[in-house]
């Protein structure tokens, strides 16, 4: 079975090919030449990155793992300035930390074409919120294509490249999280000769001071010219090969991106043909040319897309300025908030309507939850071994659970639940530091102050990749504002939650060696009054650090080291090292439940008929820690190890 990479750089143009999304936008990428590619992972746009890192050496590109998504976006710019095509890939709330650049970079315009990927995740599958990068587009006037299917997030890629390119102006390419991951076939297009050749390109940088330098003096010429630059892609929108007019009636249907699919799958349920259909590749600027010559002896309208009324708000202000006296519904009958699928189109077309839904949704909803509530919950859990539950066990136990614990984003964000209880707030990458100096100068006072109280301890948990992502400025923030605050920075060498990816803590990069940054000696070098590291696969000797933090002032940094446990299970198989198995030893167990009621590994459960905790050695990857809280020793290694 071939691999994704091989099919991804497949030189037979006309193949036909089972993608993912994010894979086809690969695809499209490398189609249209592009010569650097830089971004931060983030579900649900990762497979995209990842994809052009492994390909990046035998397609001729620069790729690289930045440290967030401002870096990557400046990155990706700076080669679009001079001359390559370059991209950028990022999820929604990533944009949140490029806008600084984003907004003020756009009057700038590029000379290769800049392409940035940012993949929304409606119902928040794996987000703190469902913000839709439509609304961020045409607030900063930056084009924004949005496909419909597999095909078109390969071909738009391309097409994306091209229009920024001919009007020197960056390009969104917006995604969803069923965009991005659901499988299509894909006809492949050709290959340039230098991705084919793995010939590396050059860029060069042209001075201009009147362009490049973003003063106020300068920046005042921009904006006229960029909302000139926005009328012009309109026009050329009027004949994208991704909007078209189907269908023939006295009602009309506009559907934006992946709403198009829903929109054709729900019409053909509901057995309903004589509608007018235009379809929206290209959501801001909407393409009036062709809305105009679509709205022309319709009756009424329905405008569907996923969250946000960014195609509706646009075409209802046009069409009263043009005194068009149409009925346009939108965000009154289609849900404003969670994810777009067929039964929402059904239901949102058969009330613009007027006719019934083929099934009673409602029914069948309440069917469906009665079964449902009927099952065991099933809550998200850290892997068995994972050195993150070990490092909340041991704040746990030192703090003896009085301390107010603010946490990041990453898989460690799961030590909110049942039974570490470990995590108070969770805001945004890097928010675990700036929430704890708040809340320590908000409760205590800063350690210099002499109406210092004391009384609330602060512990804040952070990821080795977010540490580097946007946990600097905050620590820097936290040390010269003599804070009092307790970090524990769980490294588990790897960027884990979004599939795995080096940081500058692995020293690792997709062309080879990088230079290793470790986090003590960054932490050492900026003056936090305390560091060091710990492995939690001790838990004694972690739990002893981080008392002694907890005796003295100042910003304290404990790094809690040891690789992530599904590497640690993964290394262990491909050298042949066999892992220990642990069981309970049944004579020395008292079923005081300390194991689960305060650890929680997935790996022990509670036999009923017996009354006694128990191993499943499926789920056992032994770290030993269940050996380490028995307060009676009941954990014991089985001598024949898997």
């Amino acid at each position: 079975m071939a691999k994704v990479t091989d099919l991804v750089l497949l030189n037979k143009p006309g193949e036909k090919i089972l993608l993912l999304g994010n894979h086809a936008i690969a695809r499209g990428a490398l189609e249209a030449g592009i010569g650097l590619f830089a971004a931060y992972p983030g579900t649900p746009s990762s497979e995209l990155t990842d994809t052009m890192a492994t390909v990046a050496k035998d397609a001729g590109v620069y790729m690289e793992y930045s440290t967030n998504e401002k870096t990557a976006f400046e990155t990706a710019l700076s080669a679009a300035w001079s001359g390559l095509r370059a991209m950028t890939a990022m999820k929604h709330v990533g944009l949140n930390v490029a806008a600084d650049t984003f907004m003020s970079a756009v009057g700038m315009g590029v000379e290769g074409g800049f392409v940035i990927m940012v993949a929304d995740d409606p119902s928040m599958w794996s987000s703190q919120n469902e913000q839709d990068t439509r609304v961020f587009g045409k607030f900063a006037n930056v084009p924004v294509l949005e496909p419909s299917s597999i095909q078109e997030a390969k071909d738009m890629t391309k097409y994306a490249f091209e229009i920024s390119e001919k009007f020197k102006h960056m390009v969104i390419l917006r995604t969803t999280t069923r965009s991005s991951h659901m499988r299509g076939d894909v006809t492949l297009g050709e290959l340039p000769d230098e991705i084919i050749n793995k010939v590396r390109r050059f860029g060069e940088f042209k001075k201009n001071p009147k362009r490049f330098i973003d003063i106020p003096a300068h920046s005042r010429a921009f904006h006229p010219k960029i909302l000139e630059n926005i009328e012009k892609i309109r026009d050329e929108f009027s004949n994208s090969p991704f909007n078209w007019i189907e269908g023939d009636g006295k009602i009309g249907i506009i559907a934006s991106g992946l709403s198009y699919a829903y929109v054709k799958e729900a019409l053909s349920w509901l057995n309903v043909d004589n509608i007018k259909i235009l379809k929206i590749g290209t959501p801001f600027p909407v393409p009036f040319k062709l809305v105009e010559k679509f709205l022309n002896g319709l009756e009424k309208v329905l405008i569907v897309e996923e969250l946000e009324p960014v195609v509706e708000e646009q075409i209802k202000m046009w069409a009263y300025d043009k005194g068009y006296n149409i009925p346009i519904h939108g965000k009154d009958i289609v849900p404003r908030i969670y994810e777009m699928d067929t039964k929402r189109a059904v239901i949102a077309i058969s009330k613009f309507l007027g006719i019934e839904t083929p099934i009673n949704f409602e029914e069948l909803e309440e069917k469906y939850n009665n079964i449902t509530s009927m099952l065991p919950p099933r809550p998200p859990s850290l892997c068995p071994a994972c050195p993150h539950r070990n490092s909340f066990f041991a704040i746990k136990k030192a703090s003896r659970n009085k301390a107010i614990y603010p946490s990041d984003i990453g898989c460690y964000t799961l030590g909110a639940l049942p039974p570490l209880n470990a995590v108070d707030t969770t805001v945004a990458m890097g928010g675990s530091i700036g929430i704890a100096h708040g809340l320590s100068v908000a409760l205590n006072g800063a350690i210099n102050e002499e109406t210092r109280k004391e009384t609330q301890v602060v512990i804040a948990t952070i990821g080795d990749s977010t540490f580097y992502h946007t946990g600097l400025p905050a620590i820097a923030n936290a040390i010269y504002n003599r804070s009092d605050i307790i970090i524990v920075v769980v490294d588990n060498e790897i960027t884990a939650m979004t599939g795995d990816q080096p940081n500058p803590g692995t020293g690792d990069t997709p062309h080879g060696p990088g230079k290793r940054i470790p986090i003590e000696d960054v932490v050492k070098a900026m003056g936090a009054d305390f560091v060091e590291v710990v492995n939690p696969y001790n838990i004694k000797k972690t739990t002893e650090v981080i008392k002694k933090a907890l005796e003295i002032k100042g910003v304290r940094v404990i790094v809690s080291r040891q690789v992530c446990a599904l590497h640690r299970v993964a290394e262990s198989r491909r050298k042949g090292i066999k892992l220990p198995v642990f069981k309970v030893n049944t004579d020395k167990c008292t079923g005081c439940k300390i194991c689960i009621n305060t650890f929680g590994c997935p790996a022990i459960s509670w036999d009923i008929e017996n009354k006694k905790a128990k191993i499943d050695p499926t789920m056992c990857w032994g770290c030993g820690s269940c050996a380490q809280i028995c307060p009676y020793g009941a954990f014991e290694v089985v001598k024949e190890a898997k």
